[in-house]
């Protein structure tokens, strides 16, 4: 057969569908990126806004439209946060939940010997699934970096968010299957590694011998063949002294790129949301990484709009942002998300408002990214270089996950760790030259 994938949403989804390739080409199956040639089209479904749910709506009728033969399956969040809506989806012949992923391969192939119209439904409650599925990577291809899911689930239940219904209680990888899937990754070429899952700072603590997320970053450390481990989304108020201490243990090897989500700078709209920290604690904690990780890049997400945040509650929130300095950050509007507590909330901000703050504060962190990026001219820098191309530029990253242009006609310079006089900055990202060993 020939398959079509497709991940929508986060860096987990992704792997997600990496593994389902994985198992799928173990059976002897072809991966296809065209959905007019497939069999089957695997759609890994992502439902954190409503407009997420929007786009997937489109692409399963776009799918149906372009081949109606094939057996569309719908996986991921979307059918496990809302199984009812999900069961609508006439075109899907395949419905499962973000548990049992790792059955979509047996599923289908009932599917097909069984036919008929009705889609075969396979969505469990969280009450019935503990435990981290196992799913273990090789490859990650075409890519330099390749991501290991360390954790799935989160217990923190924010009030805007969805996730802690789609995805369900935190379960954690067992740290012998990350040793042996770092290795394997680390044999199939992939300099550098992602440690990503739903709330990563949680992980250890469904386990019995108080492994905690430094274990898991040690160990891909140590795995040979192995220059780069970078970690995913932090929670804030989950990121101890201790952690920072065993962080800065690991030496180079370990990214000086921390994701801090932030989600506002004002008290009271963190407080609102359910966020367990407030912007003081925060700052504290950004200096205590500035301090362990010399010039690191603190990266983050802010939304803007949340219901009852007045103008006042934007101004602290930039004020704040300008304080930090972020070296990058996602700034997006307040969604409305059907199922969480803040779509019930009063004083909900109209769409015009919420666009015009995120401008804002877009603006505000722009002004902080060129600060930060102006700080390496003149510097060299190692940049892990990546398959794609700008005309003749190649183009890779600094550990500090800044994108780095040089100019280059010697041939290719994929997977390749060099380094980089840099020359200028544009406020996007650095320019720089190849020095000659």
């Amino acid at each position: 057969m020939k398959i079509y994938y497709m991940a929508f949403g986060c860096k987990v989804s992704g792997y997600e569908i990496q593994n389902l390739a994985e198992r799928f080409g173990a059976d002897g199956h072809a991966r296809t990126e065209s959905i007019s040639e497939a069999d089957v089209c695997v759609i890994n479904s992502c439902t954190v806004t409503s407009q997420a749910d929007t786009k997937l709506r489109h692409f399963i009728k776009r799918a149906a439209r372009e081949n109606p033969e094939c057996l569309i399956v719908l996986t991921g969040c979307f059918p496990q946060a809302f199984p009812e809506k999900a069961a609508q989806f006439t075109e899907c012949g395949l419905i499962c939940g973000t548990k049992d992923k790792t059955r979509i391969p047996e599923l289908v192939y009932e599917k097909l010997s069984e036919g008929g119209d009705k889609a075969l439904i396979s969505v469990k409650p969280h009450a019935e699934c503990r435990g981290f599925e196992p799913m273990m990577n090789t490859r990650a291809e075409g890519k330099t970096r390749a991501y290991i899911k360390i954790q799935d689930g989160c217990d923190c239940y924010c009030t805007y968010c969805i996730i802690p219904y789609a995805r369900g209680h935190i379960c954690s990888k067992p740290l012998a299957d990350i040793r042996c899937e770092a290795a394997a990754l680390a044999a199939s070429g992939h300099r550098e590694l992602v440690i990503t899952g739903i709330n990563i700072c949680c992980y250890g603590k469904d386990l019995a011998g108080g492994e905690r997320l430094s274990d898991a970053v040690r160990i891909c450390c140590e795995t040979e063949g192995v220059d780069r481990v970078r970690l995913g989304s932090i929670e804030p108020e989950m990121l101890t002294d201790e952690d920072i201490a065993e962080f800065a243990a690991c030496g180079e090897k370990l990214c000086p790129h921390f994701h801090l989500s932030l989600q506002s700078g004002c008290a009271k709209t963190l407080a609102a949301m359910k966020r367990r920290y407030t912007p003081e604690e925060y700052f504290v904690l950004c200096e205590k990484l500035r301090t362990a990780f010399p010039g690191c890049a603190i990266t983050t997400d802010i939304m803007t709009g949340f219901p009852a945040e007045t103008e006042e509650d934007h101004r602290e929130s930039m004020r704040f942002a300008e304080r930090v300095g972020f070296a990058s950050a996602h700034i997006f509007p307040y969604s409305r998300r059907s199922g969480t507590p803040a779509d019930r909330m009063p004083g909900q901000t109209d769409k015009r408002t919420k666009s015009r703050r995120a401008a804002e504060m877009s603006e505000v962190c722009a002004r902080s990214r060129e600060r930060y990026l102006e700080g390496f001219v003149g510097k060299t820098v190692r940049v892990l270089f990546e398959r794609e191309t700008d005309n003749d530029f190649h183009k890779g990253h600094t550990p500090e996950y800044v994108l780095v242009k040089v100019p280059y006609t010697g041939g290719s310079l994929w997977k390749r760790l060099l380094t980089v006089r840099i020359t200028s900055a544009d406020g996007v990202g650095l320019y720089g030259e190849v020095e000659k060993s």
